[in-house]
C-alpha cells in the first residue's frame, strides 16, 4: 500500500525544464464519466510520439519522492538514505504580480553575479503579492507557441468545482510554469532508473509544493504518458503563483546539481527562458473581461476534458517532525489535497483539464431554433452579458421582461437572483458589483418597476459603482396611448447613469449585430473610468412567451464568427494608463513630489478604497512614505489583521486609530497642524476629521483617486491626482523621502495610544451590552475569510470609532516572510456611502457576500433593516454566496438622533415621532416569516456566544441586539467625555516631553545604569494584623528589599519589595527574581510614556526586558515600578505626582478639599470589647476620622460584633468605622455577624465570607454594605473580565493594595474601574517601610485627581477618602532617618499624608545601613576552559560559572542546538543564591573547541554520539565537585541530560528537562530522521551559519519564539558561533535518530525527573506526558518505580518550546522548587 507523509517523501525526482511532449491532437469533445480504475485518463491509451530528437531534456539532479512505500525505506542501508535542503529566501513585498517577479529576477541577477561554489543546490525565492485573484488568469496568458511546459492552472474551490464557478465568482488557485524539480516513479522500473542510494528534498517551508498526479507513467525516456499502477508524476514549478487564504505567494525555484549533469548555467539558462515567457505575458489589466478571456483562451488550447481526473497537491515540509513513530505520522492522500479543478498543458499539442470547460454546443443552433425575434434578441443580449464577464443576473417578475428573465433562467453558466422588490433587487446587484468589481444584470418589467431601481441607481451613481440595467418596455405604438404600465422610461433615471439607449423593438429586420455592439458600449461605459450604471431600455412586443411567430435569418448576417467563437462582438481595447511614472518624473508629478520631500509633519489619510490591490498599495505605500496614517473605515486598512510580531513604529507603520476621539481634544487640535496631506481614496466617514483639514486647509493637499469628480467638500485640495492608488504608489515608491519629524510622530503615537487605552477601558468596563461594544465585538470576530458590510447612520460612525485590530491573524511556520516588512493584512469593508441612505442595505449586503465569496458580517440599525426588509426574501436565497450573519442593532427607532444638536432643545414627543420613528415591530417574526434563523441577545456574553457559534456561520441568521436610544446616547456621550480627558492629559504629557524642537528619538530618554536591591529588618512595635504567629514574642520585624535604580544621567530611584509572609510570596521568591531583574534590566530604555500608566508598564516590561508580565511577582513589579517611576522624576527635576499627573502641576485642591491624604487607622481587635474601644477612642483623638477593625479573628462571630457595638457607641456618629474579615468566616457565620451590627452604620465589611462566589449573594441577604480585597489578588490577567462579577451595587469599595496586585499600573486600573462604577477605591498598606508608604501617599492623592475626573464625567458627587496607610503607627524604626510626612493637620486637626512631606521623602530618600542586612549587586560570571579527551578528541570546553563556591548543590546547565553557556547566565544569576550554578558552551558551541586525532576534519566514523559527550560531561563534573550534580538541560541539552540520568546515576542527584524527549522509538522514523539532521549539517556547512539561521527558525517548533521581542538579538547571538564544521558534527552526531532510544528505560529510572514543557509546546507536552507515563508506572503498578514520587511535568505558561529564553523567571521557579525537593 502507497501511503502520503505530510512533510515530504520519496522518489525518484527528476528536474527538467521546457519539456514539450509531442503527443497527437485529440478533438475537444465531452466524455462519458468512467468509473473503472484502470482507465482514469480516458484518453491515455492513445498511442504517443516519440520526442523531436532535435529537443535537449534537461537533466538534473535525481530525487526520490513525494510517494513511497513505508517498507521500502526499511530496506535502504544507512548512508543510502539522502536529503538535500532546500534554500528559501524571502524578498520584500512587492506592489504588483509584475513587481514581484521583477523582483525575483533581481536577486536571481545577483545570484548570476556571485555564483555559489556548491555542488548541489534547490534554491526558492519566495515575495508577497497583493491578494487579488490573478492565477487563472496568468495561465490563460501564456501564448499558444509556448516553449515552457508544463504550464499549469489548479484550483482551490473545493465546494464543487465545475465550470460555472469559474465565472460566479474570481477562482483562486495555483498558477505553475515550467519545472525546476520533477517527482516521477514508475512501477515498471526503466532500466537505469534505479540506484542504491534514495535523495530526497527536506525544507522547514509549508509553502513549498509539489502537483502532478497519481498513477500515472510519465516517461520522458519512451515520451510517453499512460495509466499505470502504484506510479506518480509531480513536478515543483520554476515559477509559482499560490493564491492562499490569507496572502498570495509568488515563487521560483532554482535547482542544479553538477554530478547529475544538471549545472548552474543550465538551471538559469532554463529559469531565464520561462522568466522571459511570464513577465512578457501578464493577464489583462481590466479584470471585468478576464472571463471572456480565459473562456476563449481554454477553446483555443484544444483542451481535453475529462472529469474523472483529479490531481494532487502535496506539501515538502519536513520529512518527519520528530515523531515518536513514523508510521502515526504518514497519512493518505485526503480530500483537501485533491483538485478536481485545473488545467495542465504538458506540450504545445497536449492539454488536459477537468471542470474546466464549457461543454455547451456553438450558439448558432440554439438562435435558429428561437420560436420568436423576442427570443433572438434575449439570448443575444444574455449571451452577450456573458461574453463581457457579466454572470450575475438579478431578475424582478414581470410578463414584459420575460424574454430576457427566460433567456438568463435557461443560460447554463449564469447565474440568477430573483426578488419581487425591484428596489431591494437593485440594491443586491449594487452590492454584487461592490463584492466583485463587475457589474450585476438587473432585469425589470416596465412602469414604475423601472422607477424603483432610482435608488440603488444614484448610490451606485454617486460612489462609480458599476451596474447593468435591462428594462422592459412597451413598443413606441403603446407609448402616450394610455397602455396598462407604460411609462416614458427613455432617460427615465436621468444623469445618474453612465450610458443610456432604448433599443427598437426586435425586428428581424434590424441587423441583430446591432445588439450586440449596444450591450458591448453599454458594459464598457458602466466599467470605464469613472465607473458607474449603464441603461439599456429594451421594448418588446408580443409575444412574450415561446409562442412560434415566423422571423427570418437574415437578421444574423454577419454573425457567422461570433456564434462559432466566445468572445464578445466588439472588443474593447484599453489603452495604456495616462499616469505613468516609471524612471523619469517630469511636469506637475515633479511639483507632487517636491510637496511630500519637503513636509515635515504629513499626515496620510486612506478614505474608501474597494480593491485589495489599492489596499495592498496602500499600506506598502504607508511604509514606505513612514507619515503617520488616519485610514476611514472603509479602507480595509482600519479593520487591519495584525500579523507581525513588531511594533507599528518599528516597522515604519504609525496608525492614528483614534485621531477622531483625539481631535476632541481644543489642546491637541491647536497643536496637529500638517504641513502635508496626502488623502487616497476620496470618502472620509468622520465629520471631526474633515473639519480639523479645513482648519488647516493653508497646507498642500493631495488626492489620489481614480475618478475625476471633484470630492473636496471644504475646497481644500491643492493637487487633485487622478489614477489608480497602485499607479500612484509605484510613482512614490521609486523615490525615497526624508524621515518624519519624530517629534510629530511620537506625539501622534503617544495621542493615539492614549485615546485607545481610554476608549478600550471605557467599553470594556461598561457592565452592559453597547453599541461600540458591539462594532469592537464583531471587528474581533472577522478573519482573512470573511468581510464586514456596514450599515449608514450610527453603525458605520461606531466602526470608524470603535473597532479593534486583531492579532496573529496568520500564524504558520512562514509568517517571518512579513515579520519586517508588511505587518499587516487588510480586511474588505463596504458601505453604501455614495449618497449614505439607509434604504437597501440588507439587499446590499447580500449581493456584497455572492460578490466576494466568503462569509460577510452586516451591521444595521434596526430602521435601516425595517427599511428593507424584503432583502430578507434575498438573504433566503443562497444560490452561490456564503452565509451571512446580520447584526441588527434594535433600538427601536434612530439612535442617531439622539446625539445630534436637534435632541438637546426638542421635546421628547417630537422626537420619537418624527426623528428616533419609534416602533414596536418584532424582528424575529420578520424573520420567522422569511425562513431566516434568529437570535436575540441582550448581553455582552450572549452576542460574545452567538458571534463565536460555528453552527450559526453555516446558516443565513439574523442576530438582533437589543438597545436603547437613551443608554446609548448617555454612553457615547461618555465615551467622547472620558477620550477628551485623556486627549488632554496626554497633551499636557506631551508637551513637556516635546519641549525640544530637535528631531531626536522621543521614545525613550535614558538608559538604566545598573540596579542593586538591599535586604532590610526593620522593628515593628506589634506583629502586622494579617499574622497569626508570633503574638507571644516580644519583639516584631519586617524584612523586605529597597531597589536602588542608577541612570545613567546620574538620577537614581528607590522602590520597596516587601511581600508579605502571610501572602503567597516568600522572600526567597522575591530574592530569585531580583537576581535576574539586576542583569536583565542593566542596559534597558526607560520609555518616556511609562508615567501614562495604560499598559505601559507591561508593555516595557514584556518589550524591553522580554519578561512575560505574568511570570514577575506583584510585589516585585510593585518595586520595581516605585524604583523606574522615582527615577524618572529625579531625571526630569519633577515629583512622583508630577509625572504621574502633570496636567494637575500646581493644583492645591479639588472643589475646596485638602490636598493632602486622609488616612484610615487600623485596629487589630484583639482584647475585650472595652479595650478595642478604649484605642479607638484614643486614635479618634489624635485626629483620625476613619477607623478600621480587624474582625473575624475570634472563633466566635457575636464577640467580633460585640466589639463594633462598643467601638461605635465609643466614637459616636461622626466618625466613619470599617470592619475586614479577610474571608475567615463561613458564610453562615458572616451572616449571623451581619445581622448584630446592621445598626452600626458600618462603611463597608471587607471580604466577609470566605468562598468569593458568595459574596454578591452575601450583600443582598445581609443588606451590609461591601469591599472587595483578597478577591482582586487574585485578579489575573484580564482585570476588567474579572471585575465584571463584581458591579453590584452591594459592592462599595476596592481595597487595593498595590504590592498585592501587581503595582501601580494594575492598581491605577482596577481603583478606575471601581470610581467609574461609583466605588470606593481604598489604596492599603500591607506594612511596608516609610518608603513604600510616602509612594502609597502620593499615589492615593493621583487616584483622588483621578476620581474627581470621573465624578465629573459621570456626575457624581466627590468625596475624599482616607486610605488605609495606617500602618505606619507599627513602623518603630524606618529604612531612611527621615520622619515620615503623616501627621495632624493642624489647620483641619485630621491625620493626614502630607503630600509635600511625601514628595520630599522621596525626592531625598538615603539608605538607613543600619537596617540592611545584606546588599546585593549584581555578580561577575566567572569564564575558563577545562580540556576533557575522549574517544580521540580532545575537548577544550568553556565553562561559566556563578554562586556559591563551596556549596554542595551544584548544578549544571546544558544549552540546545546551537546555543551557548550564556543562555542560562539570567537563570543562573536567579538561581545562584540556591546553588553553586555552571554552564559549558557543548562541543562545537560558542568558544568550545575541538581538536580530532590527525587533523582538524573528522571523518564519517568521528561524528560525535551522545555517549561521548556523556562521557566527556561525566569526567567534567569530577571536576566540578564530587558530589553529586543536578542536571538541567534543554532540548538537545536535555536529551544529553536524560542519557546521563540513566546511565551515570551514580552522580546525577536530579535532572530538570526542559523541551526533551527520550528519542524516536521506531527505525524508520529513526532513518528518516538521521538523513533529515545530516542533510541539515551539509546545509551548515556549505552554506554557512547565517542562511542556516534562516532557515533552522522558519519552523513551526519556533512560532511562539518568534514572537519574542528579542528573537531578533536571539538568532543574532546564534550566528556568533565559530566552528560551522563542529557544530555540524553536533547536528548530525547527536541526531535524535542516531541517538538510542531511551524510552525503554525510563521505568528503571531512579533520578528525580522534572519534565518542564510550555504550554504552547503541543508536540513536547505529548512527549511529556508520555515520558511521565512511562516513568511512573513500570508493568502496569504505579509507584514501584524508586525515584517515581520525585518525578513531575511542569508546564510554563505563556511560551512555547524555547521556555528558557522565552519565561526565565517561571524556569527558576520551578528549578528552585525542584532542588528543594531533592
Amino acid at each position: 500500500m502507497y501511503y502520503y507523509y505530510s512533510p515530504l517523501s520519496h522518489t525518484k525526482l527528476l528536474a527538467h525544464n521546457n519539456v514539450p511532449f509531442s503527443l497527437p491532437h485529440f478533438h475537444t469533445q465531452r466524455r462519458r464519466r468512467r468509473t473503472n480504475a484502470s482507465q482514469v485518463f480516458s484518453f491515455l491509451h492513445k498511442p504517443s510520439l516519440a520526442l523531436p530528437p532535435t529537443l535537449q531534456v534537461a537533466r538534473g539532479m535525481r530525487f526520490d519522492g513525494p510517494i513511497v512505500k513505508v517498507d521500502e525505506l526499511m530496506e535502504i542501508e544507512d548512508g543510502n538514505l539522502v536529503m538535500e535542503t532546500c534554500i528559501v529566501r524571502t524578498l520584500p513585498p512587492a506592489l504588483t504580480l509584475e513587481h514581484g517577479l521583477k523582483s525575483i529576477n533581481k536577486a536571481v541577477e545577483d545570484l548570476k553575479g556571485n555564483p555559489p561554489s556548491l555542488t548541489t543546490v534547490v534554491l526558492r525565492f519566495q515575495v508577497a503579492v497583493p491578494p487579488s485573484a490573478k492565477a487563472l488568469t496568468w495561465f490563460c496568458s501564456q501564448p499558444e507557441s509556448s516553449s515552457v511546459f508544463p504550464l499549469f492552472f489548479l484550483s482551490k474551490q473545493t465546494e464543487n468545482p465545475r465550470y460555472k464557478s469559474l465565472f460566479s465568482n474570481d477562482p483562486i488557485g495555483v498558477f505553475g510554469m515550467g519545472a525546476a524539480i520533477y517527482f516521477k516513479q514508475s512501477s515498471s522500473c526503466v532500466p537505469g532508473d534505479q540506484s542504491s542510494i534514495k535523495r530526497y528534498l527536506s525544507t522547514h517551508s509549508a509553502l513549498i509544493t509539489t502537483y502532478g498526479f497519481m498513477d500515472t507513467n510519465f516517461n520522458t525516456e519512451s515520451s510517453s504518458i499512460k495509466h499505470e499502477g502504484g506510479s506518480f508524476y509531480f513536478v515543483i514549478p520554476q515559477i509559482e503563483l499560490d493564491e492562499t487564504g490569507d496572502v498570495f505567494i509568488l515563487t521560483a525555484t532554482l535547482a542544479w546539481s553538477n554530478s547529475f549533469s544538471c549545472t548552474f548555467e543550465q538551471a538559469i539558462l532554463s529559469y531565464e527562458t520561462s522568466y522571459r515567457q511570464a513577465i512578457a505575458n501578464f493577464a489583462p489589466s481590466s479584470g471585468w473581461s478576464h472571463m471572456n478571456f480565459v473562456r476563449s483562451a481554454l477553446r483555443k488550447l484544444k483542451v481535453l476534458e475529462d472529469k474523472t481526473v483529479s490531481m494532487v497537491r502535496i506539501n515538502i515540509n519536513a520529512l518527519l517532525k520528530g515523531g515518536t513513530n513514523v508510521r502515526t505520522e504518514h497519512m493518505q492522500l485526503k480530500a483537501s489535497q485533491l483538485s478536481s479543478q485545473f488545467c495542465i498543458r504538458l506540450s504545445s499539442n497536449f492539454v488536459f483539464s477537468s471542470n474546466m470547460l464549457d461543454c455547451n454546443g456553438e450558439i448558432t443552433h440554439s438562435l435558429q431554433n428561437c420560436q420568436n425575434i423576442n427570443a433572438v434578441w434575449a439570448r443575444l443580449i444574455v449571451e452577450e452579458c456573458f461574453r463581457v464577464g457579466l454572470t450575475y443576473f438579478c431578475i424582478a417578475p414581470g410578463s414584459r421582461s420575460s424574454p430576457l428573465a427566460i433567456a438568463a433562467s435557461s443560460h447554463p453558466t449564469i447565474t440568477c437572483i430573483s426578488c419581487f422588490d425591484e428596489r431591494s433587487l437593485a440594491f443586491h446587484a449594487l452590492g454584487y458589483a461592490r463584492g466583485s468589481h463587475k457589474p450585476a444584470v438587473i432585469i425589470t418589467t416596465s412602469g414604475t418597476a423601472v422607477s424603483n431601481l432610482l435608488p440603488a441607481v444614484v448610490e451606485a451613481s454617486q460612489d462609480c459603482v458599476p451596474m447593468l440595467l435591462l428594462t422592459a418596455d412597451r413598443p413606441p405604438e403603446l407609448q402616450d396611448a394610455g397602455a396598462n404600465q407604460s411609462i416614458n422610461q427613455v432617460n427615465h433615471l436621468g444623469s445618474f447613469v453612465r450610458f443610456f439607449f432604448s433599443l427598437p423593438p426586435p425586428s428581424d429586420l434590424v441587423q441583430a449585430r446591432m445588439v450586440l455592439t449596444t450591450v458591448d458600449s453599454a458594459v464598457n461605459w458602466a466599467m470605464s473610468v469613472p465607473y458607474g450604471p449603464a441603461h439599456i431600455n429594451c421594448p418588446f412586443r408580443e409575444p412574450l412567451d415561446n409562442s412560434q411567430a415566423k422571423w427570418t435569418l437574415g437578421c444574423l448576417e454577419g454573425l457567422d464568427q461570433w456564434m462559432h467563437s466566445s468572445e464578445p462582438y466588439t472588443k474593447y481595447i484599453q489603452g495604456p494608463p495616462s499616469f505613468v511614472c516609471h524612471n523619469k518624473i517630469g511636469g506637475q508629478m515633479t511639483e507632487v513630489i517636491n510637496v511630500i520631500r519637503g513636509a515635515k509633519k504629513g499626515l496620510l489619510l486612506i478614505g474608501a478604497i474597494h480593491t485589495e490591490n489599492d489596499m495592498w498599495a496602500a499600506l506598502l505605500l504607508a511604509k514606505h512614505l513612514s507619515w503617520p496614517v488616519v485610514a476611514d473605515i472603509l479602507s480595509g486598512v482600519r479593520l487591519r489583521k495584525i500579523i507581525s510580531v513588531f511594533p507599528e513604529s518599528e516597522n515604519h507603520l504609525l496608525f492614528v486609530d483614534h485621531f477622531d476621539h483625539a481631535l476632541l481634544s481644543y489642546a491637541f487640535r491647536g497643536w496637529v497642524q500638517p504641513d502635508a496631506v496626502i488623502q487616497i481614496g476620496s470618502r472620509i466617514t468622520s465629520k471631526r476629521v474633515s473639519q480639523m483639514l479645513e482648519e488647516c486647509f493653508q497646507c498642500p493637499y493631495i488626492l489620489v483617486d481614480s475618478h475625476p469628480y471633484r470630492h473636496d467638500p471644504s475646497h481644500i485640495v491643492t493637487h487633485r491626482i487622478q489614477s489608480t492608488i497602485g499607479q500612484f504608489a509605484d510613482c512614490l515608491l521609486s523615490t525615497q523621502f526624508p524621515s518624519m519629524s519624530n517629534k510629530w510622530s511620537g506625539y501622534l503615537l503617544a495621542m493615539n495610544k492614549m485615546v485607545a487605552s481610554e476608549i478600550s477601558f471605557q467599553i470594556r468596563a461598561e457592565n452592559s451590552l453597547t453599541e461600540p461594544h458591539l462594532a469592537n465585538l464583531v471587528s474581533e470576530a472577522l478573519s482573512s475569510k470573511s468581510s464586514l458590510f456596514i450599515g449608514n447612520s450610527m453603525p458605520i460612525r461606531d466602526a470608524d470609532m470603535y473597532v479593534v485590530n486583531s492579532e496573529n491573524l496568520i500564524r504558520s511556520s512562514d509568517d517571518m516572510l512579513f515579520k519586517s516588512d508588511l505587518p499587516f493584512l487588510p480586511l474588505r469593508v463596504a458601505g453604501n456611502r455614495g449618497a449614505s441612505g439607509i434604504d437597501g442595505l440588507l439587499s446590499s449586503a447580500a449581493g456584497f457576500s455572492a460578490g466576494c465569496n466568503k462569509h460577510v458580517f452586516c451591521v444595521i440599525g434596526d430602521i435601516s433593516f425595517l427599511h428593507d426588509t424584503n432583502g430578507l426574501a434575498i438573504l433566503a436565497q443562497r444560490t452561490i454566496r456564503k452565509p451571512m450573519t446580520v447584526l441588527v442593532v434594535n433600538n427601536n427607532g434612530g439612535a442617531i438622533f439622539s446625539l445630534l444638536p436637534i435632541a438637546d432643545g426638542t421635546e421628547p414627543r417630537v422626537l420619537n415621532q418624527f426623528f428616533y420613528t419609534t416602533h414596536n415591530i418584532s424582528i424575529q417574526k420578520l424573520c420567522e416569516a422569511h425562513g431566516v434563523k434568529h437570535l436575540l441577545v441582550k448581553t455582552k456574553v450572549e452576542l460574545q456566544d452567538a458571534l463565536s457559534n460555528g453552527n450559526l456561520k453555516e446558516v443565513n441568521s439574523v442576530i438582533e441586539v437589543g438597545s436603547s436610544i437613551t443608554a446609548n446616547a448617555s454612553f457615547h456621550s461618555n465615551v467622547k467625555l472620558f477620550a477628551k480627558q485623556a486627549a488632554d492629559h496626554a497633551s499636557s504629557f506631551l508637551s513637556r516631553l516635546f519641549l525640544s524642537e530637535s528631531n531626536s528619538p522621543v521614545f525613550t530618554f535614558c538608559k538604566i545604569q545598573k540596579m542593586e536591591f538591599s535586604l532590610y529588618r526593620i522593628q515593628l512595635c506589634a506583629p502586622p494584623t494579617s499574622s497569626h504567629n508570633g503574638r507571644n514574642h516580644s519583639e516584631f520585624y519586617r524584612e523586605g528589599f529597597i531597589l536602588s535604580l542608577y541612570l545613567e544621567d546620574g538620577s537614581m530611584g528607590f522602590g520597596e519589595v516587601a511581600p508579605l509572609g502571610s501572602h503567597r510570596e516568600s522572600l526567597a521568591d522575591v530574592e530569585e527574581q531580583l537576581r535576574l531583574l539586576m542583569h536583565t534590566i542593566r542596559g534597558a530604555h526607560i520609555g518616556s510614556f511609562l508615567p501614562l500608566l495604560r499598559g505601559s508598564f507591561s508593555s516595557w516590561i514584556w518589550n524591553e526586558l522580554g519578561l512575560p508580565t505574568s511570570s514577575i511577582l506583584p510585589s516585585v513589579r510593585c518595586g520595581l515600578e516605585m524604583a523606574i517611576l522615582n527615577a524618572i522624576a529625579a531625571s526630569q527635576g519633577s515629583s512622583l505626582l508630577n509625572i504621574l499627573c502633570p496636567r494637575m502641576e500646581g493644583e492645591t485642591e479639588i472643589s475646596g478639599t485638602s490636598p493632602n491624604v486622609q488616612i484610615c487607622a487600623l485596629i487589630d481587635s484583639n482584647g475585650t470589647p472595652s479595650e478595642v474601644a478604649h484605642v479607638a477612642g484614643t486614635l479618634v483623638k489624635e485626629g483620625f476620622t476613619t477607623l478600621k477593625l480587624k474582625v473575624a479573628r475570634q472563633p466566635d462571630p457575636i464577640h467580633d460584633a460585640a466589639i463594633v457595638q462598643e467601638v461605635r457607641n465609643k466614637i459616636g456618629s461622626g466618625i466613619v468605622l470599617r470592619v475586614d474579615a479577610n474571608q475567615n468566616w463561613t458564610y453562615d457565620e458572616a451572616i449571623q455577624f451581619g445581622s448584630l451590627v446592621k445598626n452600626c452604620d458600618l462603611q463597608y465589611i471587607e471580604e466577609p465570607v470566605q468562598n468569593e462566589d458568595d459574596i454578591i449573594k452575601y450583600c443582598e441577604e445581609s443588606g451590609l454594605p461591601v469591599a472587595l480585597d483578597e478577591t482582586i489578588d487574585r485578579i489575573g490577567k484580564d482585570q476588567l473580565q474579572f471585575l465584571a462579577k463584581y458591579t453590584h451595587p452591594g459592592i462599595v469599595a476596592v481595597v487595593i493594595k498595590p504590592s498585592f496586585v501587581g503595582g501601580f499600573e494594575n492598581s491605577a486600573l482596577i481603583a478606575k474601574w471601581a470610581q467609574q462604577m461609583g466605588k470606593m477605591a481604598v489604596v492599603s498598606a500591607a506594612f511596608e517601610s516609610g518608603l513604600g508608604l510616602s509612594a502609597y501617599v502620593v499615589f492615593s492623592r493621583f487616584l483622588e485627581l483621578q476620581n474627581a475626573a470621573i465624578c465629573k464625567v459621570m456626575n457624581y458627587g466627590f468625596e475624599p477618602i482616607a486610605h488605609g496607610l495606617g500602618t505606619y503607627k507599627w513602623l518603630t524604626e524606618d529604612v531612611t532617618t527621615k520622619n515620615l510626612g503623616i501627621y495632624r493637620n493642624p489647620q483641619s486637626g485630621l491625620l493626614e499624608g502630607s503630600i509635600g512631606d511625601a514628595t520630599q521623602y522621596l525626592q531625598e530618600f538615603q539608605i538607613n545601613q543600619n537596617v540592611i542586612c545584606k546588599t546585593f549587586i549584581e555578580e561577575e560570571v566567572a569564564r575558563y576552559q577545562l580540556t576533557v579527551d575522549s574517544m580521540g578528541v580532545s575537548f577544550a570546553i568553556d565553562v561559566l560559572e556563578i554562586g556559591q563556591s563551596n556549596s554542595n548543590n551544584v548544578v549544571l546547565f546544558l544549552h540546545g542546538f546551537l546555543g551557548t553557556g550564556e543562555d542560562w547566565i539570567p537563570i543562573m544569576k536567579g538561581i545562584s543564591g540556591h546553588a553553586r550554578c555552571i554552564s559549558i558552551d557543548l562541543p562545537g558551541h560558542g568558544r568550545s573547541k575541538l581538536k580530532y586525532c590527525g587533523g582538524d576534519e573528522p571523518s564519517q566514523d568521528q561524528l560525535i554520539s551522545i555517549e561521548v559527550i556523556a562521557e566527556v560531561l561525566y569526567k567534567l563534573m569530577g571536576d566540578f565537585s564530587p558530589g553529586n550534580i543536578t542536571l538541567v538541560g534543554y532540548s538537545m541539552g536535555a536529551r544529553i541530560a536524560l542519557y546521563m540520568a540513566l546511565r551515570f546515576k551514580d552522580k546525577i542527584k536530579g535532572a530538570v528537562l526542559i523541551s526533551g524527549s527520550p528519542g524516536l522509538q521506531d527505525k524508520v522514523a529513526r532513518k528518516l530522521r538521521t538523513a533529515r539532521d545530516d542533510s541539515l549539517a551539509r546545509f551548515l556547512m556549505t552554506h554557512g551559519l547565517n542562511y542556516f539561521l534562516d532557515s533552522w527558525y522558519t519552523g513551526e517548533l519556533w512560532d511562539s519564539l518568534r514572537s519574542h521581542p528579542h528573537f531578533n538579538e536571539i538568532v543574532t547571538s546564534r550566528s556568533l558561533h565559530k566552528d560551522d564544521n563542529g557544530l555540524a558534527n553536533m547536528l548530525s552526531g547527536l541526531s535524535i535518530g542516531r541517538q538510542p532510544p531511551l524510552w525503554g528505560d525510563l521505568k528503571n529510572c531512579s533520578v528525580p525527573l522534572s519534565l518542564i514543557v510550555g504550554e504552547k509546546d503541543r508536540k513536547f507536552k505529548a512527549v511529556a506526558r508520555e515520558m511521565y507515563s512511562e516513568v511512573f508506572q513500570s508493568e502496569g503498578h504505579e509507584g514501584t518505580n524508586p525515584g517515581s514520587k520525585f518525578h513531575e511535568v511542569v508546564e510554563i505558561t505563556d511560551c512555547g518550546h524555547a521556555v528558557h529564553l522565552e519565561n526565565p523567571l517561571s524556569i527558576i521557579s520551578a528549578v528552585t522548587q525542584f532542588l528543594d525537593r531533592l
